[in-house]
């Protein structure tokens, strides 16, 4: 048993590689990486993304590794060809520029996996290892946070109380009727148009009312008339 393991790593069949980046040395890095990790085969090198669509047809790597941003066009408008011409190749996006933006963009691409530059090469191992074994399966180190990013609400969170309390500044409410509708004291209310504001990024009634339209919170054109002459009566 001691002796099948090694075997059989030497008779494996590699997975063949084909680099994509514009900078000589980043290939030259990439290339001594996978050879250090035995299981790979760096089968040609390409520094533009016509040269990468010329050497996948010819010699049909398992798995690309291509820079995001290339001479002659998007690596990642690359991808999306290159997927649809070959279904089952593994791509795997390299970029210095490791946000959110990027991120997406490779995962709606059809890449395999994304790594930043900035990554240890082992990252890049292990994602071309899982692009070689599940090319249409994505993977990136950061996806779940990203996910979880996106997902989030955008904008100002409003409590339900200055959800309220906007809707009748928006009706031309001052601060006394306010409290007065909300059965609060008007300390509790002028605090509420305070907090409120803060959030807005507002310094006045119709400030607060734009920013509320802008933000999808109250509809177009309520109560702005009213409000900005509430705005002199009541000082909000």
């Amino acid at each position: 048993m001691t002796g099948t393991a090694p075997l059989a790593r030497l008779t494996r069949t590699p997975v063949s590689v084909l680099l994509v980046d514009d900078h000589e040395l980043v290939r030259a890095g990439l290339r001594a990486a996978f050879e250090r990790a035995g299981d790979f085969r760096v089968v040609g090198e390409a520094a533009t993304v016509a040269d990468a669509r010329e050497k996948v047809a010819t010699l049909r790597p398992s798995v690309v590794v291509l820079d995001v941003n290339l001479p002659d066009g998007s690596g990642i408008e690359a991808t999306r060809e290159l997927r649809r011409r070959f279904p089952n190749l593994g791509i795997v996006i390299l970029t210095m520029y490791s946000g959110d933006k990027q991120l997406f963009g490779a995962l709606e691409s059809s890449a395999s996996a994304f790594v930043s530059k900035d990554a240890p090469a082992g990252d890049v191992i292990t994602a071309t290892r899982h692009a070689a074994t599940a090319p249409n399966a994505f993977a990136a180190a950061d996806l779940a946070a990203a996910m979880r990013r996106r997902l989030a609400p955008s904008g100002p969170q409003l409590s339900r109380r200055e959800r309220e309390v906007l809707d009748l500044l928006a009706e031309g409410l001052g601060v006394a009727q306010i409290a007065r509708r909300l059965y609060i004291s008007e300390s509790t209310a002028k605090t509420h148009v305070s907090k409120l504001y803060e959030k807005l990024q507002a310094n006045n009634r119709a400030q607060a009312l734009m920013a509320g339209m802008r933000l999808g919170l109250i509809g177009a054109g309520t109560g702005m008339g009213a409000g900005a002459a509430a705005d002199r009566r009541y000082g909000a």
